[in-house]
């Protein structure tokens, strides 16, 4: 997918994203924006996807057990949702981990627990 492509997505995301923190504001569980932002997006027409499974690999061996993605959009941008006092560079590793596991080019990490969504919301590329 194209850059041009991937940046209409990408606001189309953050519109979503910031319309379901205007409904329902910060303080509630992660598990309750993930589905409205889910629903946010596909009323957008976009293919999303929730709790996409992503297997880990260690030297070429499955390992018996799996990363779980918040939501993959189109099948190229990894969201990764949280409902946190304060993002901590652990977070953003996560993000940035999921999305070289999961050979994806754009991934954004959002904090609806914050007075403004802006403050929350964070892009992250790989090898994009």
């Amino acid at each position: 997918m194209d850059r041009e492509k991937l940046d209409v997505i990408s606001k189309q995301i953050l519109d979503a994203s910031i319309e379901v923190h205007k409904q329902l504001g910060p303080g509630l569980l992660e598990s309750v924006y993930e589905i409205c932002l889910y629903k946010d997006l596909r009323n957008r027409n976009l293919f999303v996807q929730r709790q996409v499974v992503l297997p880990v690999k260690y030297k070429n061996e499955a390992l018996e057990l799996d990363f779980r993605l918040d939501l993959l959009v189109v099948e190229e941008i990894i969201i990764e949702l949280k409902a946190v006092e304060i993002l901590l560079p652990v977070h953003e590793a996560q993000l940035i981990t999921y999305l070289k596991l999961a050979d994806k080019p754009l991934g954004f990490l959002i904090n609806f627990n914050v007075p403004k969504l802006v403050d929350g919301f964070k892009r992250r590329v790989n090898n994009f």
